[in-house]
């Protein structure tokens, strides 16, 4: 499986880090090696000294596809969550410089957070679901998936267009504004709509 990430897909979050705005998505991959499985602990790896969170709302595919129109992408998928998207953001800021890919700095072993699946039948709309990512007891990052620049359908139906969509990939629909530094000793809780889909302590 892989994981398709969006970046830039929040306003607040484009203006935070002085990034301009784009016409179209910015796509890039983290593949499944970049998993943090439940209950273990995220390791501040080395070669970095400014690791950030990124919280995000995700979905995971239950059909294979390709080239989906819009109209029927709500069929591929039954599941959303809220994940972490770490990111090595002194990595990210020497890439972008050079004109470099940023998979050293996005799609390192162990960066993603994958919370607990939720049948998205169990909200009432799907386009408009609030979120929160808690750091040490305090609300850091919080969100509406009607904040999006880019809707859901519209997402699946654009990644479709460069990447077979198959079952079990996960898509990282983008970061509301609030991202910050990750330390030693962090406790992170994700809510989606008030329901806690994860818990990851930092060593």
């Amino acid at each position: 499986m892989k994981i398709i990430c969006v970046g830039r897909n929040y306003p607040e979050h484009v203006t935070e880090l002085n990034n301009d705005r784009l016409k179209e998505p910015v796509l890039f991959i983290k593949p499944d090696s970049s998993i943090l499985q439940d209950r273990t602990p995220f390791v501040i790896p080395e070669f970095s000294r400014c690791i950030h969170f990124e919280v995000e709302f995700i979905l995971r595919f239950h059909r294979l596809g390709r080239h989906i129109e819009q109209k029927f992408a709500n069929n591929y998928y039954h599941s959303v969550s809220l994940g972490i998207d770490f990111t090595a953001r002194d990595l990210q800021a020497n890439l972008k410089l050079a004109g470099l890919p940023w998979e050293k700095a996005k799609s390192f072993d162990r960066s993603a957070v994958i919370g607990k699946w939720i049948d998205k039948r169990e909200f009432e709309d799907i386009h408009d679901i609030n979120f929160q990512l808690i750091k040490n007891g305090t609300v850091v990052q919080e969100g509406n998936t009607s904040q999006m620049l880019w809707k859901i359908d519209d997402l699946i139906s654009y990644c479709s267009k460069f990447f077979m969509i198959k079952i079990g990939d996960v898509l990282f629909t983008g970061t509301p504004a609030g991202v910050g530094k990750v330390s030693s000793r962090d406790q992170y809780v994700g809510l989606l709509d008030n329901r806690e889909v994860f818990k990851v302590s930092v060593l």
